[in-house]
Order: C-alpha cells, then structure tokens, then sequence
C-alpha cells in the first residue's frame, strides 16, 4: 500500500506484471474512487464550461463524454479531465485525485469573477464511488449484471443502468488502452458491485489491479500523468493535447495559447525507447552530445512489448521518431532514441 493524493492505495494485489498482463488479456478491476466528480448544473453550465475547458462542447449528446484540459491564464494545465453530459444543464467533470480541490477552487473562483450566478457547483467527491473494468473480456464479465446492452455503448459514451439492482452510470472509456468500463455509483455501494464482479469474472481471468499496472498500462498506451508528465508549467501544444484545444471559441487560455502556436513551443513532450540497457525513470537528465536537452517524465519497463520506454520533454527540433539521445541513468549516458506514439495499441 502506498499514499495517493491523500488515499491509501494499493501499488498491486498480487504482481505488477501479472495484473498488467492480466487485463491486456483477459481483465483487470481497478479501485478508482480517488478521482474526483464535480457537478456543474443550471441554465449556464454550457457557457460555464466553454469558458474553462479548452475542447469544444458544441454537438456534445447527453450520454456522451470527452476529453478535455483546463488551462490558466498563461496556457498551463490545471488539469486533464473528462467531462459528462449527464442531461438537459447538467455536466459531471471528473478530475484527477490530487487535482481535485485544485480544480474546485478554480471553478469557484471562475465562476465569482465571471458572474455565472445561474448555475450551481457541486463536489460529488465523497459520496460516488468509481471502479474500472477494464480488458478483452471486460463486456462479457459486465454483462451478465446489467439490464442495459452494453453492446450498443459507444466508445466514450455511457448508460445509466444498474448493476444486480444497484443504480450505477456505465461508461466506455478507460487509461488502459483496452476495451473496458467506467463504473460510477454511490460510495456506500461501491464495495458489493467490486465483490460481485471479482467473484464471477474469475472464469474470465478477472485479477484486481493495483498503481502499479495502471501506470505501466497508461505509459504503453502514450497516456499522461498529471503532476509527472503534465502539470501548470506545461502547455497543450508542449505535451499531447493540441488535439483537444480550439481556438475557434473564447476560454481561460486562449490568448496565451495563440501566442505560443504563432511563436512556437520551447520543448515538446516525445516517447523514446531505450537501445542500451537501462531503465529510465521519471526526473532522469534527457542528453545530446552530452548536454542537457530535457527530462524524462515518466519511464517504466513495459511488459507487454518487453523493452524500456519513457516520455520526455526534449526541443521541438529532436521530436521526430528515429532522434537519438541519451538518458543519463546513474551518472552515465545510456543510448535512446526517439520513438512514434503510442508504443502499444490494442490489436483491431
């Protein structure tokens, strides 16, 4: 067990490499009760958000979510974070764990400064609890408990349903990489639905999974930690999230992030895998010709793919798959190169 922004959290039940393989084949359940839901409803909740969510919510369908970040004046990342349309004026954020008082300070803040008295802010963080299924064989564990056809869930959709009686909002989607559900229900609940599933997907190969896979699965797959491998001193267009940035519409950000995509970034977040031996390891010294050029964020030994990979923050100019660097590992220079994202996809 280790401490987690403030939880005690396992970092694995019974291995890292069994339960990471375990869910590339079969399923893996994860305690995810750590994240926090933030609760935005009223006439302006749309407006609200558009204005501190850098995507785009216009053409979002009620039992849809999205990826988003929230970025501060000066473009940095408060937060990656999804964002549920959970009906008519009513939007669930969920945050990262340590984020969470972060981003609800910021939300009121917002919201005082801007003048949105039409809506109300909520932090359901308490009382809802939160389990992901994830794996190949997450649908046919899932199932066989909830009335709803989970075949007709769309990736990055949801359903509200419920689970051997028990009301629960069901959600596509995951950190893994893999096909797999997001399990939303009150907190007090959340222990029997975990119970029942470990009970009955054991003739699946279902394994609970700790910090420790999460994070190998997430890397393998190009995902970001926030607080390692993005944080307020990194910007979209830096890290991986150009993608989710419109500068078509007005948000907390914007003017900043217009200026850098005019100007140019100063470094850019990149995948590498090690040629020489060696494990990167988050804070490690990126290095070209012996100089310092960057930082490793985060670095694990992956093992699906069985080799050492890692991101890093190096100059835009050393962004392109196939750049050789070095990652100074125990004060020596191990040799590295520059690799295209993301290291794993799951097989079609």
């Amino acid at each position: 067990m280790t401490d987690f922004a403030g939880w005690t959290m396992p970092v694995y039940y019974t291995g890292i490499i069994e339960e990471h393989k375990r869910t590339r084949e079969g399923a893996g359940l994860f305690d995810i009760c750590h994240m926090g839901e933030i609760d935005i409803t009223g006439p302006g909740a749309f407006d609200f958000l558009q204005l501190i969510l850098s995507r785009n919510l216009e053409g979002q369908q009620i039992g849809q979510l999205k990826l988003s970040v929230m970025t501060n004046e000066r473009g940095g990342i408060l937060d990656d974070l999804t964002f549920y349309l959970l009906g008519d004026q009513h939007y669930r954020l969920v945050t990262n764990a340590g984020s969470r008082e972060k981003d609800l300070t910021w939300i009121l803040k917002v919201k005082k400064e801007y003048g949105f008295t039409n809506i109300s802010v909520t932090d359901r963080s308490n009382t809802i609890g939160k389990i992901d299924l994830q794996g190949p064989k997450a649908a046919a564990i899932l199932q066989p408990h909830v009335p709803a056809d989970l075949s007709t869930v769309k990736f990055y959709h949801f359903v509200f349903s419920n689970i051997a009686g028990i009301e629960a909002l069901i959600s596509r989607s995951g950190y893994t990489g893999e096909d797999g559900f997001e399990i939303y229900t009150e907190a007090g609940h959340v222990t029997v639905i975990w119970d029942l599933l470990l009970k009955t997907g054991t003739d699946h190969g279902l394994l609970p999974a700790g910090l420790g896979a999460r994070d190998t699965l997430r890397l393998e797959c190009g995902m970001m930690l926030y607080g390692s491998d993005i944080d307020e001193g990194s910007t979209p267009f830096e890290a991986l999230y150009g993608w989710v940035v419109d500068l078509n519409k007005p948000f907390i950000g914007r003017d900043a992030l217009q200026r850098q995509q005019v100007e140019g970034i100063g470094k850019k977040l990149i995948g590498f895998e090690m040629v020489d031996k060696g494990i990167a390891r988050h804070g490690y010294r990126v290095l070209k010709e012996g100089q310092d050029v960057g930082v490793v964020t985060s670095g694990t030994f992956t093992p699906t793919l069985n080799r050492a990979i890692g991101l890093a923050y190096v100059p835009p100019s050393m962004k392109e798959p196939g750049t050789e660097i070095d990652i100074e590992i125990r004060n020596r220079p191990t040799r590295a190169r520059v690799v295209r994202l993301p290291f794993y996809r799951r097989p079609t």
